[in-house]
C-alpha cells in the first residue's frame, strides 16, 4: 500500500514510493541481518553510556531520540488518522510495549553480560517459532534452536535475581513486539514504519514519567546527548525500520526463528565492544543456533497472511 500525502494541492509520496522500491528490491532476510547487528550494538555502547547517565536516563534517551527521528521522518500522525479503533488499540499497545521493553531490557543489561540478556531474549521467539514449525525440517530447526538457546542461557538465579527478572520480563514484552509488529507490517513496509513512528512516539508517552529526570544530566551536556541520540538511532530507528521491511515479506513464524540469531550476534558484539567473552558453553549453542536457521525453510508460495498475524 502506498503512503502518499497531499501538500499544496500537489501529490506527493517521495517517502513511501521509495521505502516500497527499496523494500520490493532487497530479499527480506538481507533486512533482518542488518537489523540482528544493530539490535544490539546500540545497547552496548548504551552500557558504556550508564557511567554517566543512569540507567532509566539512557532508556529515556533511547526512545526520545528514536521519537524524534521518526516524527521529523515520517510525521506518522498523518498516517494513522482515520484508523479503526482495532488498529488503533494495537498501536497504542505496540507503543506501550515497547517503552517497557526498552525499559526492562536496560535494566538487565546494566546487571547481567549483554550475550545472557540475549540469550533469554531469544526464548520468547523460539516458543512464537514452535506455531509455525509444521513441516518435519522446520520441526528440526526448532530443536535445534531451542537446545542452542538453552545452552546458551544457562540460567543460574543467584546473584542477581533482578537482572534475571527484568531479563524474563523483556523475554515476555519481546514476544509482544513479534506479534504487534507484524499486525502493523501487514499493509506493507512503508505504512508499517509510519505506524511504527506513531508506536514509538507513544512509548515516550508512557515512560516520561520515569526516565525524564534520569536523562536531565545529559540533557545539559551536548556530548552526552549526542551519544544517547547515537543509542537511540542505533537500537531503535535503524533495526526497528529493518524489522518492518522484513515483517512486511516475512510470515511471523520464519521471522520468529531467524530471531534466534540474535543471542550469537550480542555475544559477538558483547565481545567486540564490552569485551564480555563467552565461554566454551556458550559457543556450542551459537553454533547450535547457527544450525537450526540453516535448517528451516518457508514454505513454497507467498507468506501465509494468518502466520502473519
Amino acid at each position: 500500500m502506498q503512503n502518499t500525502s497531499v501538500t499544496g494541492g500537489v501529490k506527493a509520496a517521495p517517502h513511501g514510493v521509495r521505502l516500497a522500491d527499496v523494500g520490493g528490491r532487497v530479499p527480506p532476510h538481507v533486512f533482518f541481518f542488518a537489523s540482528a547487528v544493530f539490535h544490539y550494538l546500540g545497547p552496548a555502547f548504551a552500557v558504556l553510556l550508564f557511567a554517566h547517565v543512569s540507567v532509566l536516563g539512557v532508556a529515556w534517551l533511547r526512545i526520545a531520540s528514536a521519537a524524534a527521528v521518526f516524527a521529523l521522518w515520517r510525521r506518522p500522525w498523518r498516517s494513522i488518522a482515520g484508523l479503526p479503533r482495532a488498529q488503533l488499540r494495537v498501536l497504542v499497545s505496540l507503543g506501550v510495549v515497547l517503552g517497557l521493553m526498552n525499559v526492562c531490557f536496560y535494566q538487565a543489561i546494566a546487571r547481567l553480560p549483554l550475550s545472557t540478556v540475549g540469550s533469554i531474549e531469544f526464548i520468547g521467539p523460539v516458543i512464537l517459532a514452535a506455531f509455525g514449525a509444521r513441516t518435519p525440517r522446520n520441526i528440526a530447526a526448532f530443536a535445534f534452536a531451542a537446545c542452542g538457546g538453552w545452552v546458551l542461557t544457562g540460567v543460574r538465579l543467584g546473584g542477581e535475581p533482578l537482572g534475571y527478572l527484568f531479563a524474563f520480563a523483556n523475554c515476555g514484552l519481546f514476544m509482544l513486539y513479534v506479534v504487534l509488529g507484524h499486525r502493523i507490517a501487514q499493509d506493507g513496509g512503508a505504512a508499517g514504519i509510519d505506524r511504527l513512528g506513531a508506536a514509538m512516539l507513544i512509548a515516550l508517552v508512557a515512560v516520561f514519567p520515569v526516565g525524564f529526570g534520569g536523562a536531565l544530566p545529559a540533557l545539559r551536556q551536548p556530548y552526552l546527548l549526542l551519544a544517547g541520540v547515537g543509542v537511540g538511532v542505533c537500537s531503535s530507528v535503524v533495526p526497528y525500520v529493518f524489522d518492518q521491511l522484513a515483517m512486511a515479506r516475512l510470515p511471523r513464524a520464519t521471522f520468529s526463528l531467524l530471531l534466534a540469531l540474535l543471542p550469537a550476534t550480542a555475544c559477538v558484539i558483547g565481545v567486540v565492544i564490552l569485551r564480555q567473552v563467552p565461554t566454551a558453553a556458550e559457543w556450542i549453542g551459537i553454533l547450535l543456533v547457527a544450525v537450526g536457521v540453516a535448517l528451516h525453510r518457508e514454505r513454497n508460495g507467498p507468506p501465509d497472511r494468518e502466520s502473519a498475524l
